[in-house]
């Protein structure tokens, strides 16, 4: 147990103690506190509303550093993350398979971050993402991962995201399932979702709004903008509903070889055009 009133006062105070297969709970306040996690197969989550961690970052990266294993982080709240480099982070994940559940990322840098490791999942469910994103030095997005073997996001909310994109992925595979993805009429993001060396895309009933402040219009989605540097087997958007309140813009932009299938998306507000390159909208 970590609280005012517990022993250890802070979650930083059990990074050392911690066994692996240990529940750390965190009861709700305020927390000006980071943490570097080591210990694989560890649960780390809130025992209420309104537990929050603030302001500072371990090793000039994030509130939560995750070097460890097959870790699940759930109901915290992560807010105004900021690094020197400019890509502070609520979670920075640097292990192998990370589980995030019920948990909101408010004015960080990043909400999560992840480097590349082919053999790790990183699943991200009933989670919100608000006012997260930069782009002084690197650019930092609502949630970014380098190649791994899977993101998948499922029932979450991007909205007002800055300047960068929602969701920025080099996966092998990224699972975009049941989200709301909003700029709002404040939010200043490029793309919506930017899966820039390709890899396989599944994008199913999600509730998109490109908003009147978007900083790039060329499109929604945009596949293999940075160079093909992967297989794309899948590219299949089906069931999403798209309001376009800014400048006319294309749904998906396909730079990639695979056709992209298009099924049963609904168009709403300024002119979309449903597809840039090989693939069919039906």
């Amino acid at each position: 147990m970590v609280g005012p009133d517990q022993a250890y006062r802070a979650p930083s105070q059990l990074a050392s103690v911690v066994r692996p297969g240990d529940t750390v709970k965190i009861a709700p306040g305020l927390y000006h506190d980071c943490t570097v996690w080591k210990t694989d197969g560890i649960t780390v989550e809130a025992t209420g509303p309104g537990t929050v961690l603030s302001d500072k970052v371990c090793q000039g990266k994030a509130i939560f550093v995750i070097h460890a294993d097959n870790v699940t982080v759930r109901g915290i709240t992560f807010e105004h993350a900021r690094a020197k480099d400019r890509n502070g982070a609520g979670i920075r994940a640097e292990g192998t398979n990370l589980t995030v559940e019920q948990s909101t990322f408010i004015d960080n840098e990043d909400g999560i971050l992840a480097g590349a490791n082919k053999a790790s999942t990183i699943i991200v469910r009933d989670s919100e993402f608000d006012h997260n994103g930069s782009c002084v030095g690197e650019c930092a997005h609502g949630i970014y991962v380098g190649r791994i073997q899977l993101l998948r996001i499922e029932h979450s909310r991007f909205l007002d995201t800055q300047v960068g994109h929602h969701i920025k992925s080099r996966a092998f595979r990224t699972e975009i399932v049941g989200d709301t993805i909003e700029d709002g009429p404040d939010g200043t993001a490029s793309y919506e979702v930017d899966i820039p060396n390709g890899g396989a895309v599944v994008m199913t009933g999600n509730v998109i709004e490109k908003g009147p402040k978007n900083q790039n219009s060329s499109a929604v989605v945009s596949i293999g903008e940075e160079g093909i540097k992967q297989p794309s087997p899948e590219l299949l958007f089906k069931d999403n509903v798209l309001t376009n309140d800014g400048p006319p813009t294309a749904f998906v932009k396909n730079l990639t070889s695979t056709p992209a299938q298009l099924i049963g998306n609904i168009f709403k507000g300024n002119a979309v055009r449903p597809l840039i390159g090989d693939g069919t909208a039906l």
